[in-house]
C-alpha cells in the first residue's frame, strides 16, 4: 500500500493505568504506519503509571508525556494533548485500549482515498483479563441526524483531519465528551464514512465511567439540553430516540 505518510498525533489520557498502559503503548509501537507521535496526558495518577510511561519515553522520542496539576477528567487530558499535537491527523486511543497493527495504515489510506476528514471503524471488545467479548460493527455511513440519536463512533477508532477542519477539542464534561466532539464535527461536514473492519480493541472495565449505562443515559439530557443548547422539546425527542435505539441494542 503506497501512500505518503503525514504525521498522526495520537491522543491518550491516562489515570491509574498501570495494569494496561504497556499494552496500549506497545500496540502503538507495533503500527505498520510509523510517522506518528504519541501524546499522553496523565490526569494525576497515584500508581506507577508515570514510571511505566517514562520507561517507554526514554526509548522512543515520539512519545510525549504531560502531567496535569489537578484531576480534570479524560476530556481535559485529551484537550491538553490536542493543544500540543503537531500532526495533520488527530487520532484517539485511551490508556486501557489497543490498536491492531495495521490500524493507522488502513485508516489513513481510507481517508485519503475517499477524501474524508473524519472516520471511524469497527472494533472488538475484551474484558479486563483480555478475553474476547464481542465485536462492535460500525455503520458504513453516519450523518448529523444519525449521530444525534446514538454515539456510533468508538473513541479509540476516531481520526480527524486537523488541516481540513482545524484542531477540534472536547467539551469539559466528565462523560460523553467524545460524542459531543463527533456531533460538532458532523455539524460542519454533515456526513462521513467508516470502515466496517475491526481495527481496534476496547477494554470493558467494570468500574469505568462509561461502564454505568444507566448513568450514561441520564447524562444524555445534559448533553442535549445544556451542552448542545437544544430546547426542552427537541431534547425530549432526542432522548426518546436515543432510548429507543439503546433498547433495541440491548435486546439484540
Amino acid at each position: 500500500m503506497k501512500i505518503d505518510n503525514p504525521l498522526v498525533s495520537i491522543i491518550t489520557p491516562s489515570y491509574n493505568s498501570e495494569n494496561f498502559i504497556s499494552e496500549t503503548i506497545n500496540s502503538i509501537l507495533n503500527q505498520t504506519y510509523k510517522n506518528w507521535e504519541l501524546l499522553i496526558t496523565d490526569d494525576c495518577s497515584t500508581d506507577t503509571t508515570l514510571d511505566i510511561i517514562k520507561s517507554y519515553q526514554n526509548n522512543d522520542n515520539r512519545i510525549k508525556l504531560f502531567v496535569l496539576e489537578s484531576n480534570g477528567g479524560a476530556g481535559v487530558a485529551r484537550n491538553n494533548s490536542i493543544k500540543y499535537a503537531k500532526g495533520r491527523y488527530i487520532a484517539f486511543c485511551d490508556s486501557d485500549d489497543q490498536w491492531k497493527s495495521d490500524k493507522l495504515e488502513k485508516q489513513i489510506h481510507f481517508m485519503r482515498q475517499n477524501n474524508l476528514v473524519f472516520t471511524y471503524s469497527s472494533y472488538d471488545v475484551i474484558d479486563e483479563s483480555g478475553n474476547f467479548i464481542k465485536s462492535i460493527k460500525a455503520p458504513k455511513k453516519i450523518t448529523l441526524k444519525k449521530i444525534l440519536s446514538n454515539n456510533y463512533v468508538g473513541c479509540l477508532t476516531a481520526i480527524y483531519d486537523s488541516y481540513a477542519i482545524g484542531k477540534q477539542s472536547m467539551p469539559v464534561i466528565r462523560k460523553r465528551q467524545d460524542w459531543v466532539l463527533w456531533i460538532n464535527i458532523l455539524k460542519v461536514i454533515k456526513n462521513t464514512k467508516g470502515l466496517d473492519e475491526s481495527l481496534a480493541i476496547y477494554r470493558d472495565r467494570k468500574n469505568s465511567i462509561s461502564s454505568n449505562k444507566i448513568q450514561m443515559i441520564k447524562y444524555n439530557w445534559k448533553v442535549y439540553y445544556e451542552v448542545l443548547g437544544f430546547n426542552k422539546f427537541k431534547s425530549v425527542l432526542l432522548m426518546l430516540n436515543f432510548i429507543t435505539h439503546y433498547a433495541i441494542k440491548v435486546i439484540k
